[in-house]
């Protein structure tokens, strides 16, 4: 019984770019199809769009720095590391009392 082709090999990553890019340049109104990273972008953009956190986001992304996800996430002051490090600083406490 012959296998088909495809049957036990591995996708690499331009030909599953190529595949992607074919299989979308009906819907890409330039008719050039789109990236794996583009559709990665989409993905991040989908997901920060219905209220995913900028953690959910780094662990679904794998990015090593926060800071790199700030396209997808507004980063607000409840966020920010200029009030964490406030909250945090013993000498700020200590001018409280």
């Amino acid at each position: 019984m012959d296998r088909p082709a495809w049957i036990g090999g591995r996708l690499s990553y331009p030909r599953a770019e190529y595949l992607f890019k074919t299989a979308s340049a009906e819907l890409d109104p330039h008719g050039q199809g789109w990236t794996l990273h583009q559709l990665r972008h989409s993905a991040l953009q989908h997901l920060a769009q219905a209220g995913r956190s900028a953690l959910e986001l780094q662990a679904k992304s794998r990015h090593q720095n926060l800071g790199s996800l700030g396209r997808y996430v507004r980063l607000g002051e409840e966020t920010s590391s200029a009030r964490i490090t406030a909250e945090h600083d013993p000498a700020a406490r200590r001018r409280k009392r």
